[in-house]
């Protein structure tokens, strides 16, 4: 009998194998599961295996993340971060510190800021020049589908009242025209194309600082949905084939290659070279990420109907579909039959709609395929469409943070969406019970990475600190089995890791040690658990301290 490399005992150990889900022994030989069970596990002990005594702790699967942008968080915890900050005083208060302490950058770059911080999600070009009026600034919110910026940044861009609006962003302005320090979504670019590129080396330690933070938090894997350059975010596609090639990148990830929506079709056949050219070790880049919208928050997101003003009267305006749906159809079709998975980003009901829409149009033609097609974020989905994804199989990969009352959920979006289509956001449990594979990712840097906090979010519909009782949709819950599938079994097979995500004999041996059994402790407690020991084919990358 050969003898394993490692043993976890004392469990539990919570396989996510439905036909046997719990153990309490699991071996591990030559990077991969060699055995699950109980006491008949030990007899693989030999003179060299390393025995982890559980003690009660809980072993899992290791997480992975479908929706995640890696390099660029990993770069910007060097810059100006303005995660956690709470309201403009906070903001500025960190913008001028971080100003002060960096004397010679030419720019004050940085991100992290939340829309409700400021009145309508509007921050001003005067605001910012009280913290930094000599050198142009260029922070991106939170969710990165917009820029504020200062003074100088404007008038080194030549952005003045003239200026026309991109077609795929906006410049919000002041009553006579002039740009007031916004910039939505595309418009990003006027002013992100004069920063001062970052290096290949910069993004180098910027995905090597990520994958240390994600190891942290127990991730394994991850599938990073942009390869590209997008908005003045630099193409990240380089350090993930730098890491892959020296063995530093330790995570297996899957890279999603940016379609760029000014172009058409004539880009597939350079999308076929990027996929031979950066799939080397554990990175491989055969997904291509289509965004088809913008956000709910900024009016952006793609709806089947319009949005409501601050009095609740319909507007005009019902968001951007960035791909012409009809063009999206054809794409989708010469993509999946390439062997392309389509990432979309997709957050309104329209563009939900316009990319299933694409993705059944691809079956029509195609046949069936294994091609794994995911819609990410999902915010709002019309109730006919939530079948659809079963149907279609295409994979719902959810963010489940998302999923809870927070300042700008109740001001800034349900107010503009009403009380109906409100009612529809992220229907976790509908797609569920309808028959829909579910992925989980978090979008990091828009939101933590912290797996536990997504888990307790999914299944509690409320964040750890919230200090209310209200629950956003209850019936959207996920049980707390379910969510961890979602988030190791679910992403794993929409990152085309079939074999990763369940504890069973024959799979990787990518696990995590949690401090707690959270599956039998109470569910407001499941954000307070904490990561212990996180392995990758059964070598550690990480132990806490």
């Amino acid at each position: 009998m050969t003898k394993a490399d490692l043993v976890f005992t004392r469990g539990p150990v919570h396989t996510g194998d439905a036909a046997r889900t719990r153990g309490s022994s699991l071996a591990v030989t030559g990077g991969r599961i060699t055995a699950v069970g109980h006491d008949e596990v030990r007899e693989l002990i030999g003179p060299g295996t390393e025995v982890v005594d559980l003690d009660g702790k809980l072993l899992l699967p290791g997480f992975q993340d479908a929706h995640i942008h890696a390099v660029g968080g990993g770069t910007e915890l060097a810059a100006c971060d303005l995660t956690g900050t709470v309201g403009a005083a906070d903001c500025l208060a960190r913008i001028r510190a971080y100003a002060e302490a960096h004397p010679d950058q030419e720019w004050i770059t940085g991100s992290g800021w939340s829309m409700e911080s400021f009145d309508g999600g509007l921050p001003t070009r005067q605001l910012l020049d009280t913290a930094v009026p000599d050198r142009p600034v260029y922070l991106a919110n939170r969710d990165h589908h917009g820029a504020w910026v200062n003074t100088r940044a404007l008038e080194l861009a030549g952005l003045d009242r003239a200026t026309p609006d991109p077609a795929d962003g906006r410049i919000e302005r002041e009553p006579d025209g002039t740009p007031s320090g916004m910039l939505q979504e595309g418009a990003t670019a006027l002013v992100a194309r004069l920063i001062p590129p970052v290096t290949a080396a910069d993004r180098l330690d910027g995905l090597l600082r990520a994958q240390r933070l994600l190891h942290s938090l127990g991730i394994t894997g991850w599938q990073d949905a942009l390869l590209g350059e997008f908005n003045g975010m630099p193409d990240p596609s380089d350090a993930y084939l730098a890491a892959a090639r020296s063995g530093a990148l330790t995570a297996r990830v899957t890279g999603a290659l940016w379609w760029e929506r000014d172009r058409g079709a004539e880009q597939i056949p350079e999308l076929v070279q990027r996929r031979a050219e950066l799939t080397h070790g554990r990175f491989r880049a055969g997904s291509v990420k289509i965004m088809q919208d913008g956000i709910a928050e900024n009016f952006t997101a793609a709806m089947t109907s319009p949005y409501l003003d601050s009095c609740g009267c319909a507007t005009t305006n019902s968001g951007l579909s960035f791909v012409d749906p009809v063009a999206l159809r054809s794409h989708v079709t010469e993509l999946d039959a390439l062997g392309f998975q389509v990432h979309f980003h997709a957050l309104g009901d329209r563009a939900v709609r316009e990319a299933l829409d694409a993705v059944e149009a691809a079956r029509a033609v195609n046949g069936w395929r294994d091609t794994r097609h995911h819609l990410a974020h999902l915010q709002v989905v019309h109730p006919d469409d939530v079948p659809r994804f079963a149907r279609l199989g295409a994979v719902a990969n959810i963010q489940p943070l998302w999923a809870a009352h927070e300042p700008q959920m109740d001001e800034l979006t349900i107010p503009f969406l009403g009380p109906e289509r409100a009612a529809w956001q992220y229907p976790f449990g509908a797609l569920q019970r309808a028959g829909a594979t579910l992925a989980a990712g978090s979008d990091w840097p828009v939101s933590s990475p912290d797996p536990l906090a997504g888990l307790h979010v999914a299944v509690n519909r409320r964040l750890p600190d919230a200090d209310d009782d209200r629950v956003l949709l209850p019936e959207q819950r996920l049980d707390l089995a379910s969510a961890i599938a979602v988030y190791t079994a679910g992403s794993a097979f929409v990152n085309g890791h079939d074999d990763a995500g369940v504890l069973a004999p024959g799979q990787l041996a990518d696990l995590v040690v949690l401090d707690r059994d959270i599956l039998t402790g109470p569910p407001e407690e499941i954000a307070a658990a904490r990561v212990l020991r996180t392995y990758v084919g059964g070598e550690l990358v990480h132990a806490a301290d």
